[in-house]
């Protein structure tokens, strides 16, 4: 047993906190909107000109030109505001951006991050991740805890080239949580049904208590 996509995103919501601007990476953390705890105002931004990201439509109602920065279909809200990528990059270079929820393909202990491409296979581009990991606030990593053949991709350092070096604050993968500390990752929390040996187990990382 481990976390799915849903509970991964639903977890990665917890860290969220009122009245925060939150910038959410493709993947698993798109699905964070879905689950912003009650009580809690934030305004989702994204890098390609948009700061007040509503929901995702329901089907038929889709607008092919409201579209986030992984080209998902989402909707406006009253508040919503448009620019270009310019002011988007100057809000997310210039501190504005209290947090990030990233996808992530490797973390290293040191909180090393490599989301942005596998050498040798076809990449769209960049993206804003390098940017977001330099300017914001603070950068939690959702993704899966290991590979489709098992192997940890929470590492004693990263082999995919890095998006930023010593960037993450916390991970959280389907199998738990670790925050970034000095001498390697703290285990905060096992995902339900995952115990502290099997964590241990699947964690290439060094783990200190």
């Amino acid at each position: 047993m481990a976390w799915d996509r849903n509970q991964m995103a639903a977890r990665a919501a917890q860290e969220l906190q009122d009245g925060w601007y939150v910038n959410l990476g493709i993947g698993i953390p798109t699905l964070v909107s879905n689950y912003i705890p009650e009580g809690i105002t934030v305004t989702l931004q994204s890098e390609n000109g948009m700061l007040g990201m509503g929901p995702f439509p329901y089907e038929g109602e889709e607008d092919p030109d409201m579209i986030n920065a992984g080209k998902q279909t989402i909707t406006e809200l009253p508040q919503t505001a448009y620019f270009d990528s310019t002011q988007s990059f100057a809000m997310i270079r210039g501190g504005k951006i209290a947090m990030a929820i990233l996808g992530g393909m490797e973390v290293s202990e040191t909180g090393d991050l490599a989301n942005w491409m596998v050498p040798g296979k076809l990449v769209k581009g960049m993206g804003g991740a390098m940017d977001l990991v330099a300017g914001v606030g603070r950068v939690v990593v959702v993704m899966d805890h290991t590979s489709k053949h098992g192997d940890s991709k929470v590492l004693k350092s990263c082999t995919l080239p890095l998006t930023g070096k010593a960037v993450v604050d916390r991970i959280i993968t389907n199998m738990g949580v670790f925050d970034v500390v000095p001498g390697g990752l703290k285990l905060l929390e096992c995902a339900e049904g995952v115990t502290e040996a099997e964590l241990r187990a699947a964690t290439e990382a060094t783990i200190v208590n």
